[in-house]
């Protein structure tokens, strides 16, 4: 697939893309890592990515401010689409703002790394890394899934072309999430009618059109989230918040 570079091996495939950005590399290109040493995710986790997983970064170059805002989301509903392509591929969620869910446990996630030139964005570091063939580790086992246990014969390699194809046709002409796309992410919204113990308590219900996450209170009220992370009751999403 033409603009795709591939890499054996690499600490992170976001510094090889935010290198490219610095250097004047036109939007749209992907960089694509067999194994990283150095991989993360959101505040500052390490990502474990070992041989087995799409490790995937993107260079987008938005034309709007404001179109950053609301970018993880966007990305969630492309990925979402993308893997959903593959046969005896199962429903895959979104736990916003950045978590891909397929059987109730997470099989993916994105991580938007903006870099700013005065006030306004250079470019955007889109990361993806999705669980495939690889191991996960044992404290994890309980809560991740590689997505080859659903579909058979399921490659990293696979995923590629659907995957950077629905991050080309990325849209950032609009500084909000259109209807559409708050129903699109009604559609796939994880955390809908689930217990929230944080960071306030309430019963997830959707997300605001600038990306935020509306949570209803016990007393009705909507209280909207702009940061995570999202905490959830031990053992038991159902429990009313007290």
């Amino acid at each position: 697939m033409t603009g795709v570079r591939f890499l054996e091996r690499v600490g992170s495939t976001q510094d090889v893309v935010h290198d490219l950005a610095a250097a004047g590399v036109e939007g749209g290109v992907a960089v694509v890592a067999r194994e990283q040493t150095d991989g993360r995710g959101s505040r500052r986790r390490r990502w474990h990515s070992p041989p087995g997983g799409l490790w995937l970064s993107f260079l987008w170059r938005p034309r709007t401010a404001a179109a950053v805002e609301t970018l993880s989301l966007r990305v969630g509903l492309a990925v979402a689409g993308a893997l959903e392509t593959v046969p005896e591929m199962p429903a895959v969620s979104i736990k916003w703002p950045n978590d891909l869910v397929v059987a109730d446990r997470k099989a993916g996630g994105i991580l938007c790394e903006a870099r700013w030139q005065g006030g306004a964005p250079g470019w955007v570091a889109v990361g993806v890394g999705i669980n495939v063939t690889n191991a996960l580790p044992a404290g994890l086992r309980h809560v991740a899934i590689a997505l080859a246990t659903c579909c058979a014969d399921l490659t990293p390699e696979r995923l590629i072309e659907p995957v950077v194809g629905a991050l080309r046709r990325l849209d950032d002409s609009a500084p909000f999430l259109s209807d559409a796309d708050c129903a699109a992410f009604c559609g796939r919204d994880w955390l809908a009618g689930r217990t929230l113990t944080g960071p306030v308590c309430g019963i997830g219900a959707g997300v605001a059109p600038h990306g935020a996450l509306r949570v209803r209170q016990p007393d009705g009220q909507i209280t909207l989230v702009r940061s995570g992370p999202v905490e959830l009751p031990p053992f038991t999403e159902s429990r009313a918040c007290s």
